[in-house]
């Protein structure tokens, strides 16, 4: 299945301020069911393991209400982990969450912030809106920020998958997730290719491997470290 670039009505808020928080409702659900959340949790927490930390700062790119950092921090916590969150999204609308994070609205390839601002950047469901090109930049852009790791939890672009998307239509409630859903899946980027724009970036050293539906999960490590791969 080829790449196809296909522009998120999301990303613009094509829609009633009713659309865009449904929209942004049905994404909560997809990652609290559909290996969102459990697939950033097993990238933080390797995190945690192999730098051997009790607390880590993590700034959350593309952002939105922060559900997803939000509920990792909570399951950590009752493992005595402490994880700091900082919000970044391009429209501050998004960022309406009420829990209290800090929050702010800013470029994803010009990150607002100083080197090694953050132990670790992450991001979920972002990175198939970029270009190759763009992948690579803004890796290399939230390497900058951070002090140990880019953390990456994205689709795997699959027939199987587009498939799923189609028989899971009932599920989404908005019509501007039934448009964006299958807008996601088109323009995700396979293992494969992932591999090879990592290895186009200035990360030391990076894992990557498949998780739950059709799930990636990428850690780019700033400095050597030893990955097991």
């Amino acid at each position: 299945m080829k790449r196809t670039e296909s522009p998120e009505l999301l990303d613009t808020d094509a829609g009633t301020a009713a659309e865009i928080a449904t929209s942004l409702a049905d994404l909560r659900r997809i990652n609290c069911w559909f290996g969102g959340v459990s697939t950033t949790q097993a990238l933080v927490a390797r995190a945690f393991a192999q730098l051997q930390a009790k607390s880590l700062s993590l700034l959350e790119v593309a952002g939105g209400a922060g559900y997803v950092p939000a509920e990792v921090q909570r399951r950590l916590q009752s493992r005595g982990l402490r994880l700091e969150i900082t919000l970044l999204d391009r429209a501050a609308s998004h960022l309406r969450n009420g829990s209290g994070i800090l929050a702010l609205a800013g470029d994803a390839l010009a990150l607002p912030f100083r080197d090694n601002s953050f132990d670790l950047v992450d991001c979920n469901l972002f990175v198939h809106h970029l270009s190759p090109r763009k992948v690579v930049e803004f890796a290399n852009e939230a390497l900058r920020v951070c002090r140990a790791a880019v953390l990456i939890n994205d689709l795997i672009r699959h027939s199987a998958h587009l498939a799923l998307i189609y028989a899971g239509m009932p599920l989404f409630r908005g019509r501007i997730t039934r448009h964006d859903s299958i807008a996601s899946v088109r323009q995700a980027y396979t293992v494969e290719e992932m591999r090879i724009l990592l290895g186009k970036t200035c990360a030391a050293s990076f894992e990557l491997k498949p998780h739950y539906l059709f799930r990636m999960g990428v850690i780019a490590w700033k400095n050597s470290v030893s990955t097991g791969n």
